[in-house]
C-alpha cells in the first residue's frame, strides 16, 4: 500500500490540475442546473425543451456535425497526399509543421483573420470589388452560421490531418502485397482491406472535431456580435444579458447538455479508438 501511495505521488500535480479545472466545474454545474431560487428543481432542465433552447441545440448540432464531416473528409485526402511523399520530403515536413500550427489556431485571433480577409471591409473583399464588382461579404454571411461553418472548418482540416495520419501510416506494406499476390487490384485493396481497417479510425476521428467544434467558444464570441446561434453564445447570453435577468441557472442548464453531448461522443470515439489500436500494434 505504501509502495502504491509511493509510485502514485508524482502523478499528484495532474490529479489535482484535474480536479480544479475539470472535475470541480463539472460538479459545480450538474449540481447548479438543478438548484433555482426555491431550491430543488427541475424547471432549469425542463427549459431546454424551449424553442430558443432547441434552436440553439440544432445550429450547435449542424455547426458541429457539418464541419466535422467537411474537415474529416478533406483532412483524411490531405493526409494520403501528404503520406504519399517521402519522410523526408519538403512538402511533408513543412505540410505536418503547418498542420500542427494551424489546429492551435483559433479564439479571437482566428476570427480576426477572416474578418480582416473577407470581412465588411477585409482585405480580399475590397480587392476583389475593386477589380470585379464582387461583393464576397454581401448578405453579411460570415456573421451567421454559414460563415461559422468556414471558420471552424479552417481549423478541423490540420486538427484531422494530426489525428488521422497515425492510422494512415499504420497501414502495412505487407498488406498490400499479400493482397496483390492473391490477384487483388489497387481499388480492391482500398475496398477490402484498407477502407475496412481505416473506417473506425476515421469515424472516430470525426467524432473528435464534432467534439472539438460543438465546445468552441472564443472564436464564434468575436466573430458573431449579436444573437446567440449556438448554445455557447446563448450560455453567454444568459450569464451576461442586461435585458433579462436571473438567467444563471439556465446557463447551468445549457451547460449540462453540452457536457452531456460532448460526454456521449468522447465515449463513442474511445471505442472507436480502442478497435483501431488493435491492428496498429
Amino acid at each position: 500500500m505504501v509502495k502504491r501511495l509511493r509510485d502514485s505521488l508524482p502523478l499528484l500535480p495532474f490529479f489535482v490540475f484535474v480536479g480544479i479545472f475539470l472535475i470541480v466545474p463539472t460538479v459545480t454545474v450538474i449540481v447548479n442546473a438543478f438548484i433555482g431560487e426555491q431550491g430543488f428543481t427541475f424547471d432549469l432542465v425542463a427549459a431546454l425543451f424551449s424553442d430558443t433552447a432547441l434552436t440553439a441545440l440544432w445550429r450547435s448540432l449542424l455547426l458541429s456535425a457539418g464541419t466535422a464531416v467537411l474537415g474529416a473528409v478533406l483532412g483524411a485526402v490531405l493526409s494520403w497526399l501528404i503520406l504519399a511523399r517521402p519522410a523526408t520530403s519538403m512538402f511533408r515536413r513543412a505540410t505536418l509543421a503547418l498542420c500542427s500550427v494551424l489546429a492551435q489556431f483559433g479564439g479571437v485571433a482566428l476570427a480576426f483573420a477572416f474578418l480582416a480577409t473577407i470581412g465588411l471591409n477585409g482585405v480580399l473583399t475590397v480587392w476583389v470589388v475593386d477589380i470585379l464588382g464582387i461583393n464576397l461579404a454581401a448578405g453579411g454571411w460570415l456573421y451567421g452560421l454559414s460563415g461559422l461553418m468556414l471558420v471552424y472548418t479552417y481549423f478541423q482540416i490540420p486538427l484531422m490531418v494530426i489525428v488521422f495520419l497515425p492510422a494512415l501510416e499504420g497501414l502495412r506494406e505487407q498488406w498490400r502485397e499479400a493482397a496483390v499476390s492473391l490477384g487483388a487490384t489497387t481499388w480492391q485493396y482500398w475496398r477490402e482491406v484498407a477502407l475496412p481497417l481505416l473506417t473506425p479510425a476515421f469515424l472516430g476521428a470525426t467524432l473528435l472535431l464534432f467534439a472539438n467544434a460543438f465546445a468552441a467558444y472564443a472564436t464564434a464570441a468575436a466573430l458573431v456580435s449579436q444573437g446567440s446561434p449556438i448554445l455557447p453564445l446563448l450560455i453567454r447570453a444568459a450569464l451576461t444579458s442586461e435585458v433579462v435577468l436571473g438567467q444563471s441557472g439556465f446557463a447551468y442548464a445549457l451547460a449540462l447538455e453540452m457536457i452531456v453531448v460532448v460526454a456521449l461522443v468522447m465515449v463513442a470515439y474511445n471505442l472507436l479508438v480502442r478497435r483501431t489500436s488493435r491492428w496498429l500494434r
